[in-house]
């Protein structure tokens, strides 16, 4: 059975064991050498409480972490502070089996108990399977960045994908940390 929880410190090596095939030798993500647990520890612990970070286990003994997703600043502006970016990665075997869709959705609907506007979902194209993903938990494309990165000898565009969590009010409210709301599933 899978779950979907939290992601903490423990999980780090499973974490970083998932997204290194990745790095190492796809372009979904444009990092070059794969961080370690420690490394993914630092990432998570910037989060601040704001962010989520979540892994879908399949229920053994050690954990079973079999994917993750994580939200976090879309940029750098205050102005920005009412969106997130997120990111998914599963394992192979678990790709195309729907945990990335009960991951993703948990997702979303814990950045909507949180009240963040939108989330933005950056896509390395092509990516037929992200892409489908992304659109059937709301995320519609808003456009493309052309040739903006390179790697294993390419060139790679990527799709920019975004999905409304809460409608924008003005004046906006302030987004909940993930640490009061935790994880939500409607």
């Amino acid at each position: 059975m899978i779950a979907i929880r939290a992601a903490g410190p423990a999980d780090a090596a499973s974490i970083a064991a998932i997204y290194a095939p990745h790095v190492l030798t796809g372009t979904v993500s444009f990092e070059i050498d794969p961080p370690d647990a420690r490394a993914m520890r630092t990432r998570m612990a910037a989060s601040d409480g704001l962010y989520p970070w979540l892994v879908a286990t399949n229920g053994e003994a050690e954990g079973g972490v079999i994917g993750y997703a994580y939200a976090t600043k879309f940029r750098d502006r205050p102005a920005y502070r009412y969106v997130c970016e997120t990111s998914i990665y599963l394992t192979d075997a678990s790709s195309g089996s729907g945990v990335g869709r009960l991951l993703y959705e948990a997702m979303i609907d814990t950045l909507r108990a949180q009240g963040f506007v939108h989330a933005i979902g950056a896509i390395a194209l092509p990516n037929d399977r992200s892409i489908r993903l992304h659109e059937a938990v709301g995320f519609r494309r808003a456009g493309v960045y052309r040739e903006v990165g390179f790697k294993h000898g390419q060139w790679i565009d990527v799709g920019i994908w975004q999905c409304q969590l809460n409608d924008p009010v003005v004046p906006p409210v302030e987004p909940k940390k993930f640490s009061d709301v935790g994880v939500v599933r409607a």
